[in-house]
């Protein structure tokens, strides 16, 4: 009998032990992720399909919080002092690792206040212009014209010092041209205006450009990455169209606010790994031009890092300043 409860008793050592504390009831209450950036962007393109396939498998609600402004610092300093309970997530992006470089006196930092959890995707860029502004129908054209009228062409933003900010930056460096930028508070505005007519071209990322695109409302110019991609095949690349080195890509990942325990933050990654297998989700993630990714953890944290120092560079090099 002795033998049969010692036995018992490490069984349940075993069980005990096996599964992180915290994590084996967490979650009880419903879970939010800060989004930095107006509803419809990029971001959300991302955020909303893994948010509710998140909810199917914790079994409780994944909110999405859109908090805009300031090239999506704003929402990653109300992120970084959110409880580190297990409840708050933000939702950061490249922009991220360029705030540092614009925003000297930045009141949190990305590499430090935040545990990187996992790159949930990382679609490459793409110059679309709308086409009743806009003839050109290629890069080359859009060059030449770009070149025949300095500063006549504008060209919108999700916000100064975002990656669509700084992908017409670099593009101005490389051609020898002279562009206007318009900053706005997201992605999602910047399109509403570039479709309307309000603006002539966006250096978008795929999340947002792709349906608009195979819809016909705005034009793919050129495709900012190595090789053409599968969500809008007919659209070159930046170097196949004459323009070389021109290869911008944004990426979206989860955080959580530093001293989140452990075994809820393992737990999340575990899940995020799990959702991103689901095949609804990775049909929509090729429908807006990204892979599934597999970064994530420390190897991700050290990505951060590298696209800190990356985009420093870059900002340095274009002379880009806050407006």
């Amino acid at each position: 009998m002795r033998k049969t409860i010692l036995a018992g008793l490490a069984v349940l050592s075993v069980i005990s032990f096996g599964a992180p504390a915290g994590a084996q009831t967490w979650p009880t209450r419903p879970i939010t992720f800060m989004v930095p950036f107006p509803a419809g962007g990029g971001t959300d393109a991302f955020a909303r399909p893994l948010a509710a396939q998140l909810e199917r498998q914790l079994g409780q609600g994944v909110i999405i919080e859109n908090r805009a402004g300031a090239g999506g610092t704003a929402g990653a300093l109300v992120a970084s002092r959110a409880a580190p309970d297990g409840y708050s997530f933000f939702v950061g992006a490249a922009h991220h690792s360029i705030a540092p470089s614009l925003y000297p006196r930045l009141e949190y930092n990305i590499e430090t206040d935040f545990i990187p959890i996992a790159v949930i995707a990382q679609p490459p860029q793409i110059i679309v212009v709308n086409p009743r502004r806009v003839q050109a129908t290629t890069l080359a054209e859009l060059i030449a014209l770009a070149r025949s009228k300095p500063d006549d062409l504008i060209y919108g933003s999700a916000g100064i010092g975002t990656t669509h900010h700084l992908a017409g930056e670099l593009f101005k460096i490389l051609t020898q041209t002279k562009i206007r930028h318009v900053p706005y508070r997201g992605a999602g505005p910047a399109m509403a205006d570039l479709v309307a007519g309000q603006i002539d071209m966006i250096f978008d990322g795929l999340g947002t450009s792709a349906p608009q695109v195979l819809g016909g409302s705005i034009r793919g110019i050129a495709v900012a990455a190595p090789t053409r991609n599968p969500a809008i095949p007919n659209v070159p690349t930046a170097g196949e169209s004459g323009l070389q080195n021109f290869d911008v890509s944004t990426w979206y990942a989860i955080f959580a606010p530093k001293n989140t325990p452990a075994p809820i933050v393992e737990r999340m990654r575990t899940e995020i790994r799990a959702a991103l297998q689901v095949q609804s989700i990775k049909d929509a993630w090729a429908r807006n031009g990204s892979d599934i990714p597999t970064l994530e953890g420390e190897a991700f944290g050290r990505f951060v890092s590298s696209e800190v120092q990356r985009w420093r560079k870059v900002v340095t090099d274009a002379g880009v300043k806050l407006e």
